[in-house]
């Protein structure tokens, strides 16, 4: 049952509008989640993660008790101009919940959202990496509400829970503010900016109906083996950032394991022909962020690296 949320006049002059995808089951009133994405215009993983959930579940409505709501677009603007603030605005639409039925445009639409949500026994808002690095599928929950949401993101079948792991899951954003109102919410991060990896998106939807099964809305069968994540907090993640301006080449895959000493990678100046900086691990563990967009700036992000785990693991 497709329903709009709402629909509001924006100061750039375009009419935004919000609209979500309510599928209902056994006992529509037992349990209710909520799976949002595309709250940043340059991600489109969760785009695929809904096309999937609405055409599983439609597929086997018999199976499904409760309600599941899903909203494949909060900053349709964005999408539409592939940016991934408000475009004309300049603001990130992550940074304004719970919002303000009285205050401006954008924090009415903020709130209408949080409205809408509320009283949800969960939610996942699904998001992609930037257009500059890849990100494996991963589950991020601020330590503030940890001991209530890591029990649900263990389920997912991503391969890590990431406890504090940035500002996506911190104050005024839709994760932190829905928490504070009960609703259990947490961030699953996968990929890279304005692309999609069915092969992601097919692991984390396959953890959603693993998810849902454990809480009692899925009676059907669970396609493959469901993965347990390895679990970090920022202590047990190296950054490593380039010390130079030049082109990364990089020389190690994405989500492999690396051991101290090991060349991560390059980077170059083409104009001369020289290489500018050996990259190094400082430390073994998993590359689970890997630079995606070649040119880099003295501090830019290249890689992430969880250590403190085995390579068996």
């Amino acid at each position: 049952m497709i329903r709009e949320i709402i629909a509001a006049q924006l100061p750039v002059g375009e009419k935004l509008r919000i609209v979500k995808n309510r599928i209902e089951g056994k006992d529509p009133d037992s349990g209710r989640i909520a799976i949002v994405s595309g709250i940043h215009g340059d991600e489109f993983e969760g785009q695929y993660v809904i096309y999937e959930m609405v055409r599983r579940l439609q597929e086997h409505p018999e199976c499904l008790h409760g309600s599941v709501d899903l909203y494949p677009a909060l900053n349709p603007l964005g999408m539409d101009m592939a940016v991934r603030e408000l475009p004309g605005l300049h603001m990130d639409m992550n940074r304004i919940f719970p919002g303000n039925e009285n205050g401006t445009a954008l924090e009415k639409v903020a709130a209408a959202i949080v409205g809408d949500i509320a009283g949800a026994d969960l939610c996942l808002d699904i998001h992609a990496s930037n257009i500059f690095v890849r990100e494996i599928p991963q589950v991020r929950i601020s330590e503030e509400f940890a001991e209530r949401v890591l029990p649900y993101a263990q389920l997912m079948n991503v391969d890590m829970v990431w406890t504090n792991a940035a500002e996506t899951v911190h104050e005024a954003t839709l994760a932190h503010s829905l928490n504070l109102l009960g609703v259990p919410s947490f961030v699953v991060e996968m990929g890279v900016g304005t692309r999609i990896s069915r092969h992601f998106g097919n692991q984390v939807t396959d953890g959603i109906f693993h998810l849902m099964k454990h809480i009692g809305m899925w009676s059907g069968e669970l396609k493959g083996k469901i993965q347990q994540p390895v679990l970090s907090t920022d202590g047990e993640v190296e950054f490593i950032r380039s010390g130079s301006t030049g082109v990364f080449l990089p020389e190690i895959e994405h989500n492999h394991f690396v051991k101290k000493g090991d060349k991560l990678g390059e980077v170059i100046d083409p104009l001369r022909g020289e290489v500018l900086e050996e990259i190094l691990a400082q430390r073994s563990g998993l590359v689970f962020t890997l630079r995606e967009y070649p040119f880099v700036r003295e501090g830019a992000l290249l890689l992430r690296i969880l250590t403190g785990i085995d390579h068996d693991e």
